[in-house]
């Protein structure tokens, strides 16, 4: 009997013990991938992390940037990712139906503006905590909400695709001149030639020259006529309207001085005192109306965006439209830029 009690015993032993080991043995495994998938990417929202991101990525050398907007119209300060930035600017200064290569050209313009702005050390004009505003003096920004506003929520998905695509395709994309970043100005439609930059503003820049842009002839809105009356001139400009007129032009044709009954005036001066499109403009005196007629539609200086969706439309690439209108220009990524680091670090304290 004492051998087959061993037996029994034996038996019982290895019954009970064996599941205990099974788990032992592949409870490891189980543990392991229920870490790995912890750690995962989660799902996020698009407008919060930027779409080059994952959620445990934040150590990685493709650093968020933020940019505090502060918003003319309720005067906070709106502080987003670049990159939702450049949606929310490339969505409001550019129509969202432009050809693909267009909006890249737009997106890397705006983002060689804002990048310039971010490493500006001088904000005194600027609200305290702000790096920009969303004005038309700097560039125009809207939010989503706004964006589904402007665009009736119907198109917002169609349009959206299309802008994150441009500034995703761009990603990180600037010009430069001799290393250091451009002023990115630009405009929506020239008047056939676009400004050198000392012609409209004071500074001669080498890249910011008047070069043709025949495409914006062929705009519905090249050409509009604006009448004021006599006493809203002369109230405007503080100036008695008379035909002594004399009136001198820029090599684009653009206004450059305006002299009305001895006063003064430059062509952009002229300009924002009556709100017209453009200093390519012309006066007609009608009894005791004022036509004013305008070629053109903003200063001139930089990348005609009329002239770059035409040059999209004929196969052109970005970097192409941006070499077209930018003399001289280098497109690198802003990761090479000596200043980048810098800002950084600042934006990380």
């Amino acid at each position: 009997m004492r051998p087959v009690s061993i037996i029994i015993i034996s038996f019982l032993i290895f019954v009970l013990c064996v599941p205990s080991l099974i788990v032992i043995a592949f409870g490891t495994d189980a543990t392991s991938t229920k870490i790995i998938s912890s750690e995962l990417p989660q799902t996020t929202n698009s407008d919060t992390l930027p779409k080059n991101k994952t959620a445990n990525n934040t150590k990685s050398s493709n650093k968020d940037i933020t940019v505090s907007v502060f918003r003319m119209n309720n005067k906070e300060i709106e502080k987003v990712y670049l990159e939702e930035y450049l949606r929310g600017v490339l969505a409001s200064e550019m129509p969202a139906n432009y050809e693909m290569e267009a909006l890249k050209a737009q997106a890397i313009s705006a983002r060689t503006y804002i990048m310039k702005f971010l490493m500006t050390e001088n904000k005194s004009d600027l609200p305290k905590g702000a790096d920009i505003t969303d004005s038309t003096l700097q560039q125009v920004y809207k939010n989503q909400d706004e964006l589904k506003e402007m665009w009736k929520n119907d198109n917002y998905e169609k349009n959206i695709k299309r802008i994150t695509q441009a500034v995703n395709e761009t990603q990180g994309l600037v010009m430069t001149y001799n290393g250091e970043l451009i002023d990115a100005s630009f405009f929506a439609i020239s008047n056939g030639y676009t400004e050198n930059s000392e012609d409209y503003w004071t500074a001669s820049l080498p890249y910011l020259r008047s070069v043709p842009s025949p495409w914006d002839k062929a705009s519905p809105d090249f050409i509009k006529t604006k009448t004021f009356s006599s006493n809203e001139i002369e109230s405007r400009l503080g100036v008695k309207i008379s035909n002594e007129i004399d009136v001198q032009r820029t090599s684009s044709e653009r206004v450059s001085t305006i002299n009305i009954s001895g006063k003064k005036l430059t062509g952009a001066e002229f300009r924002d005192a009556l709100g017209l499109r453009s200093t390519d403009f012309s006066i007609k005196l009608n009894g005791n109306d004022v036509q004013v007629t305008t070629k053109g539609y903003g200063h001139g200086v930089g990348m005609s965006q009329y002239g770059a969706n035409s040059m999209a439309t004929e196969g052109k690439k970005y970097k192409e439209i941006l070499e077209y209108y930018y003399e001289g220009i280098k497109i690198e990524d802003i990761k090479s830029n000596q200043n980048y680091t810098k800002l950084i670090v600042k934006n990380e304290n």
